[in-house]
């Protein structure tokens, strides 16, 4: 993008939108200073974490600038994650500070200079799209081998440093300049450049907000039942822990013809919920033996496949317990630093029972499948959206989903 303004004219909808760029020669360094979207502000909001055990503060940034592959997106809706929480808690060192928020719907307005054109035509200006929360290169050895959730460069730069696979952050403060990480996208705030692999397009009958959860919480699910699980029509599945990626997984297992879902949490509020996403029993550990109760259902040889949503000790082994000789657990929460989970070795071999770790699910390949289910009607969107709050209430929204009173997903609204 030269220095000088230029206008793209682009048919959307129907409609020619007009829209011109302009960036100051410095922004090429790294700083997006003086970059700005003709028709649109030089700056934008976003939340800050600073350090553990401090409120997230609002601050003005200067327009995020997208480079080659990547694009600039206006957000309109931003999941509520347990994954940020761990961040904020402390309890998963990341670099700070961030912008953290990886669960995101938006519009696109920009693509980075030098941008192939097989994706400017794939997400023309004006297009809805929707982002994964692991944003693969596409190039390195496990992308190439089609495993994009081990990305190297997203767990080498990304998850390691908050920054793109450039080595540099996209975000900077507008007052001082000061670099501000980036924990995946840095999806809470008012815009924010995601790499063109981590996105689909997102249909117009599907709304922004609840649509959010695709990226993150439907994401999860997906890959753990579809690629971990391998799960079966007719399998029978028990869910450990039924928040927002739990409650993802109950739709998910139905969606894939499961037999029996089974919910397991320790709020009653949270399992009636869960019948209506598709549980067909419910168990609640609080108050009888989690693995008993799986075992009575399932005829005392346990569930095809258990997932485990909360990443702790005692549910990690639930989880392990709940499953049939042969069976596969699932384990996809996310723990605090050094939790450690056990497993009896000699059931594991004896009884061929599979332990299976699974972080995602394949951004290229499976996120348009996903968009695909919701649109369909068979993933519910709008239930398993309890909460919808304001940018400014970002705090609150994280506060009562560390004391469990978000049911199924919050998602903060930022259009």
């Amino acid at each position: 993008m030269s220095a000088s303004s230029r206008a793209l004219l682009r048919r959307i909808g129907g409609a020619l939108l007009r829209r011109s760029f302009s960036a100051s020669a410095g922004a090429e360094s790294g700083s997006a200073a003086g970059y700005h979207v003709a028709g649109g502000p030089s700056y934008m909001r976003g939340a800050v974490f600073w350090e553990p055990g401090r409120p997230l503060t609002l601050e003005e940034f200067q327009m995020p600038r997208p480079k080659a592959g990547e694009v600039l997106i206006k957000t309109k809706a931003c999941g509520v994650c347990h994954s940020d929480l761990h961040v904020l808690k402390g309890e998963l060192p990341f670099s700070s500070p961030c912008v953290v928020g990886h669960e995101i719907t938006g519009e696109v307005v920009d693509h980075g200079a030098h941008t192939p054109v097989e994706i400017t035509n794939r997400f023309p200006v004006g297009s809805h799209v929707v982002g994964a929360f692991i944003m693969p290169c596409g190039n390195c050895f496990y992308c190439v081998k089609g495993q994009e959730d081990l990305c190297e460069s997203f767990f080498a730069y990304n998850r390691a440093k908050g920054t793109l696979y450039d080595g540099q952050t996209r975000l900077f403060l507008r007052g001082s300049g000061k670099p501000v990480y980036m924990y995946s996208m840095g999806g809470l705030a008012e815009y924010c450049v995601v790499p063109a692999n981590a996105l689909a397009i997102l249909p117009n009958t599907l709304p922004y907000t609840e649509s959010a959860i695709l990226g993150c919480a439907v994401f999860t699910a997906y890959g753990a039942l579809r690629h971990a699980a391998e799960m079966r029509a007719g399998d029978s599945v028990a869910v450990i822990g039924v928040g927002g990626v739990g409650s993802s997984c109950l739709q998910i297992a139905k969606a894939f013809g499961a037999s029996e879902v089974i919910a397991v949490d320790v709020l009653d509020e949270k399992l009636q919920s869960a019948r209506t996403l598709g549980a067909t029993h419910t168990v609640n550990a609080a108050k009888e033996d989690a693995v008993e109760r799986i075992k009575e259902i399932t005829d005392g040889r346990g569930v095809d496949v258990a997932v485990e949503a909360l990443g702790k000790a005692l549910t990690f082994a639930q989880c392990t317990k709940s499953v049939r000789d042969g069976g596969k657990a699932v384990m996809i929460g996310l723990a605090a630093t050094n939790v450690v989970g056990e497993v009896d070795i000699t059931r594991l071999v004896r009884r061929q029972v599979k332990i299976i770790g699974s972080y995602g699910a394949r951004a290229r390949q499976d996120l348009p499948q996903i968009v695909k289910l919701a649109e369909s009607g068979a993933f519910n969107l709008q239930n398993t959206v309890s909460r919808k709050c304001k940018f400014e209430e970002a705090n609150s929204a994280y506060d009562d989903l560390n004391h469990g009173k978000i049911i199924g997903r919050a998602v903060v609204e930022i259009m």
